[in-house]
């Protein structure tokens, strides 16, 4: 898996006191099992909860590059997302996502005191990186005028008061592959071919064009992901990538997915034309 691509600026600071959010996630008794901090920096945090008995490891671009090989209970991420442009803070939302159980907890935490976005002088590195303010549509557990803490549960963990949509109240047992603050990304549960996945906005949409500009893009982004974790896990020859975007066009779900189907050598007689086969004789050309 691609590891998720950090600020090109080194942005940790060296601490002598544990962080406020990973001591006010301790006190409220919301440090379990199997702990992974994601963005540790130069692990002050890690290695004073080690001191105290907790189950906790590290993990940094920069400090400690050694990308974890499991999955775990609590991930907390500190202060990281606020230093990463859009796109770099979705991959970040994707790999803490990968990297939980099922039934686990994250908590990101952000910063609430920045007055200007973009890129300046950081204070102790000397030099410029960017910063922006981040709003997660995540539980808040805490808020005041310089920091929040957001919990994240699997969305297939949560329950959803709409029982009218499959993908809306997607059921716990349904494999997530990867999720970001808008998208959803899943086996399907009914496969044409082994590895074949369902890449859903959350917001309930029947329309793909009418989806913002914003959530498209995140739809691809998460597709990329996807294939990544598909090749990797699957080996497959070939994808076909399509929506059903209207009754007419086969929709039966009327909530937007983009289907990633993984092809084999072999799984057709003729796979030449490929999703031109939705309309019969048309496939061959």
């Amino acid at each position: 898996m691609k590891q998720p691509r950090n600020n090109p600026h080194l942005t940790a600071i060296e601490r002598n006191a544990i962080s406020f959010p990973t001591r006010w996630l301790a006190q409220h008794s919301l440090l379990n099992g199997e702990i992974l901090d994601f963005g540790c920096g130069y692990g002050y945090d890690t290695h004073q909860l080690q001191k105290q008995g907790y189950n906790i490891v590290g993990y940094d671009n920069y400090h400690r590059p050694d990308y974890p090989k499991k999955r775990f209970d609590t991930i907390i991420c500190n202060y990281v997302l606020n230093v990463l442009e859009p796109n770099e803070q979705a991959e970040v939302l994707m790999a803490v996502s990968e990297l939980l159980k099922p039934t686990g907890k994250a908590f990101y935490s952000v910063r609430r005191d920045l007055k200007k976005e973009g890129f300046r002088m950081h204070f102790v590195h000397k030099k410029p990186t960017y910063q922006c303010n981040v709003l997660l549509p995540f539980k808040s557990l805490y808020a005041n005028e310089n920091c929040e803490i957001y919990q994240y549960q699997p969305y297939n963990q949560l329950s959803r008061s709409d029982k009218g949509c499959p993908f809306c109240t997607l059921a716990p047992e349904i494999e997530l592959l990867t999720e970001t603050a808008t998208t959803i990304a899943f086996l399907d549960a009914f496969p044409v071919n082994p590895g074949h996945a369902l890449i859903v906005p959350k917001r309930h949409v029947a329309d793909y064009f009418d989806l913002s500009i914003h959530e498209q893009r995140a739809l691809w982004l998460v597709i990329n992901r996807c294939k990544t974790i598909i090749q990797n896990r699957f080996n497959p020859d070939g994808f076909n990538i399509g929506i059903n975007n209207g009754e007419a066009a086969g929709q039966s779900i009327s909530h937007v997915h983009i289907h990633l189907i993984p092809r084999y050598r072999g799984d057709v007689k003729r796979p030449k034309g490929g999703i031109r086969g939705v309309i019969p004789g048309k496939q061959n050309y």
